[in-house]
This record gives structure tokens, sequence and C-alpha cells, in this order.
């Protein structure tokens, strides 16, 4: 009977974990020194993304299957460009699309930017998926020779700038 009911209060606080969605995208950004270059991995959920581009490009991306369609690098660069800017030492980068790879319901983008002298300063302008996510979180990791610096970004406040 003690189990029943551990069980039955349990149950529900277990079910209200797995029905709420969290809505977190980390992009980690390393300057090398060795090549000159900022690189930049992004991680986003899979079907937050392709929500996104579908809507706001009137697609259909299908991701992750054998229909997927041939252009999807495509509307990823062009998604990321329209809402991922970085600046470095007060100068707005362009930053070149590499790739991208999935993993379970994650999706990984590869960026580069070369030719980069040592950052003083790297400003993330990130609305990744605001516009469809009131909750979403955009968590920035940068690293410059070693020092370490992070910024935690929202709907609310979609613009930071780390010192080095």
């Amino acid at each position: 009977m003690k189990k029943v009911i551990i069980l039955l209060l349990v149950l529900p606080l277990l079910l209200s974990f797995t029905l709420h969605k969290y809505y977190v995208a980390l992009t980690e950004i390393e300057y090398r020194e060795d090549t000159q270059s900022v690189q930049m991995i992004m991680n986003v959920f899979m079907d937050d993304i392709e929500l996104a581009i579908n809507k706001d490009y009137n697609t259909n991306l299908k991701i992750a299957t054998k229909n997927e369609l041939s252009s999807i690098n495509e509307y990823y660069y062009k998604y990321l460009k329209a809402h991922f800017k970085i600046f470095i030492n007060n100068e707005e980068k362009a930053y070149n699309f590499i790739g991208k790879e999935y993993d379970g319901n994650i999706v990984y983008f590869y960026l580069e930017i070369e030719n980069v002298s040592l950052p003083k300063t790297i400003k993330v302008e990130n609305n990744i998926l605001v516009d469809h996510f009131s909750d979403q979180q955009n968590l920035i990791k940068a690293t410059v020779k070693k020092e370490r610096k992070s910024l935690f970004l929202s709907s609310d406040n979609d613009k930071g700038l780390l010192n080095f």
C-alpha cells in the first residue's frame, strides 16, 4: 500500500518534467591563434530549428529523413545569417558555414571566421528561435587564449559583449 501511495505522489512530478519542454541553444566560440580563425559550434534542437525555418521560409525541410531537402544547408545558412551576428573588436564579421551534423535530436552547425586578429572584444547578437519560442534561451561560451567567458541571451536580451 505504501508503494502505491508513493507512486501516486511521485508520478505526477515525473510527468510534469517530461511534459515541460525547454528551449536552449548553445554556441561555443573559440579563437584559434594557430590559424588566426574563430571557430564556432552551435547546437540547436532539430524540431525547433525545423519549425522555425519551415515557417519563416515557407518550406518543408524534412530534417534527417530520406526526403531531406537537398538545399537544406542553404536554408540553415540563410537562417543563421539573419539571426546570429558576431562582432570582433567592434567589427561585424561574416562567417562561413562549414557544415552540419545530426546527433539524436540535436543539429550541430559548424561556422568559421578566417583571418582574425586576437579578439579583445566579442559581441554577439543571437535571436535564434526567439520569434517562435518566447522562452528560448541562447547560451554563448567563448574562449580566447584559454580565457573563458559566457553570455546568457534571451528574447528580452539578445545581445551581449565579452571583454578579453
